[in-house]
């Protein structure tokens, strides 16, 4: 999968995760605790991920890149104590 399809994949969870946003603050006062553990624990989280990826996603993957290398198994190294 290529960068721009995982950036408009991302996007797209962005948009689609603010719908509840939208609804929680345009809903009638009294319908707000039916949308709050939703917007709270689900929508927010996603929506801060998302955006977190599609700004800083390039970083885990050349940060791995560069140590490793693309071709390169990751050794793990035993540190013997005394």
């Amino acid at each position: 999968m290529n960068d721009a399809t995982k950036r408009s994949i991302f996007r797209w969870i962005h948009i689609v995760f603010v719908i509840p946003i939208v609804g929680y603050i345009y809903s009638p006062f009294a319908e707000l605790p039916n949308y709050a553990p939703i917007v709270r624990f689900v929508a927010v989280p996603v929506i801060v991920l998302s955006g977190i990826w599609m700004w800083k996603g390039h970083v885990p993957s050349t940060t791995y890149f560069k140590k490793i290398g693309p071709n390169k198994m990751l050794q793990i190294t035993e540190y013997k104590t005394a």
